[in-house]
């Protein structure tokens, strides 16, 4: 049934999609287990080694970032630090996500088993730096599960008994509200055959939101090459969406709940537009019918809000202005904070820069009645917290008597109507 949005002046529950917290290196060593100590003191070696590359190389940008920013940049790791920073970014809730340090890369989980764990090979590793991030992630969103959403770190691809006892384990943790698994399956069974179903099946039981975060790509494509990866990683990002979709497992578990986040939405529509008529203008590509029968049962889009959402960080403009057409109950705004790339800690006057033209309710779906659906948060309790902090629409500059047309949707997703589209091979 779908939610009713309040048009009021109240002040928005702004919940971000995106953010990132995570101990220096070093401190994860008591969440660590012994065995792997002599590594771990190894791994930390070329952290400290690869924040003095980073250095030299951009020297001036990190003394003004860490200088301009040191103690908002103490909220990686420390609540009472994080907590005034997000009241004045006027974000009362988060989504929290492994790596705090996007500069650096000082605060990352053991062995980079957070946003790039793809790349370990060894399952030792994977499975101990992801633990180790996890203890202490427990910790950390207890000081305040009303607020504090974490994502846990579970790499799935190494092996399946230990994901779902690792995925089991985490079920009912305060503030616990999701699983990030690996960008990329390197050369490992793909995540659209069934060697994973014990995986999708334990988070659609648990409730666990299954992510994928933008940071890893196929690095050795690109060399050096900055401009490539940035390119290209979107793409290597929100692969599992289509590999979860189309292999149907969104209908074999219809609570499973998928989020890519932080690549953007900018490429949703026209995927949307081009899948939706695959399956439902059967004359477009009839010779391809019989083999496409059966894998899904509702068009692309219309599952986009239910098992499919999108954490958009700090979407553009442009973005805002195309909600319609790629999903304005599946979207999330991000605030990346506290990455320099985000909109922290000016998050209030870019929320007034891209929204004054938007109406109230679909600003509100979009700052956090998505997320809020999505994970199962406490409204009630953010709710609290927003009226104490909260921008306003009137903070936004926005007409109150601006509304959203019935059939802005409708509109936004021609193809629907002009192709006809309805599922021709269910």
């Amino acid at each position: 049934m779908e939610r009713e949005v309040s048009t009021g002046s109240e002040p928005y529950i702004v919940v971000s999609s995106d953010t990132h917290a995570g101990l220096q290196c070093e401190e994860y060593r008591p969440y660590l287990e012994s065995s792997l100590h002599d590594e771990f003191d190894q791994y930390v070696a070329e952290r400290h080694a690869h924040r003095r590359i980073a250095e030299e190389l951009n020297a001036e940008f990190i003394a003004e970032w860490e200088g301009d920013n040191e103690w908002g940049l103490q909220g990686a790791y420390d609540p009472e630090v994080r907590d005034p920073v997000l009241d004045a970014d006027g974000v009362a809730g988060e989504i929290i996500f492994a790596d705090g340090d996007a500069v650096t890369g000082q605060e990352s989980p053991p062995f980079g088993a957070g946003l790039a764990a793809g790349q370990i090979t060894d399952p030792r590793l994977a499975f101990g730096g992801a633990r180790a991030h996890n203890r202490w992630l427990e910790e950390f969103c207890a000081t305040d599960p009303v607020r504090r959403a974490g994502v846990a770190l579970v790499p799935i691809t190494h092996d399946v008994d230990l994901a779902v006892a690792e995925i089991e384990s985490l079920a009912g943790k305060p503030g616990i509200k999701g699983i990030m698994v690996q960008t990329m399956w390197h050369g490992l069974p793909a995540y659209g055959t069934d060697h994973y179903d014990r995986v999708w099946a334990a988070c659609a039981e648990t409730g666990l939101v299954v992510h994928t975060h933008s940071g890893e790509a196929d690095f050795d494509s690109y060399g050096e090459n900055v401009a490539m990866y940035i390119s290209e990683v979107p793409f290597w990002t929100h692969r599992i969406l289509w590999q979860l979709l189309f292999s149907g497992k969104f209908d074999r578990f219809p609570d499973l709940r998928y989020a890519v986040v932080e690549c953007g939405s900018y490429w949703i529509g026209d995927l949307l537009w081009k899948t939706d008529v695959n399956f439902g203008a059967s004359w477009k590509i009839k010779k391809m019918g019989n083999r496409m029968k059966g894998l899904i049962s509702r068009l692309p889009s219309e599952y986009f809000g239910s098992n499919v959402f999108i954490g958009a960080s700090t979407m553009s403009t442009e973005e805002v202005r195309r909600r319609h057409v790629n999903g304005i109950d599946a979207l999330m705004w991000g605030t990346d904070y506290p990455h320099p790339e985000g909109s922290w800690p000016h998050t209030v006057e870019r929320l007034e820069k891209d929204f004054q033209e938007v109406s109230i309710e679909d600003t509100r779906r979009l700052l956090g009645l998505n997320a809020i659906d999505c994970y199962g948060l406490d409204e009630a309790g953010l709710r609290v917290v927003a009226d104490r902090i909260g921008p306003t629409p009137e903070t936004l500059g926005q007409s109150p008597d601006l509304r959203t047309p019935a059939d802005a949707v409708e509109k936004a997703r021609w193809w629907i109507r002009e192709y006809g589209c309805e599922m021709q091979y269910a």
